[in-house]
């Protein structure tokens, strides 16, 4: 991914409170558009980043079984 195309996703987060934030994870899945597909990886990317041992564990956990269901 361009590192540009990161820093922009970030900047327009910046600032967002947690409802702005879902607000934005619902309307980008709901859309289902592939362009929107970037901008949730970095979301993902930031979660990741700060996440402890134990939540990255749980998030594996929820993912596997969601893609096992698919």
């Amino acid at each position: 991914m361009d590192l540009n195309l990161r820093k922009a996703i970030i900047s327009n987060v910046t600032g967002n409170n947690a409802n702005q934030l879902e607000a934005t994870i619902v309307d980008a899945i709901q859309s289902g558009e592939e362009k929107m597909l970037p901008g949730l990886g970095v979301l993902f990317e930031l979660y990741w980043q700060h996440a402890e041992e134990q939540e990255k564990t749980e998030v594996l956990q929820a993912l596997e079984e969601a893609v096992s269901q698919k």
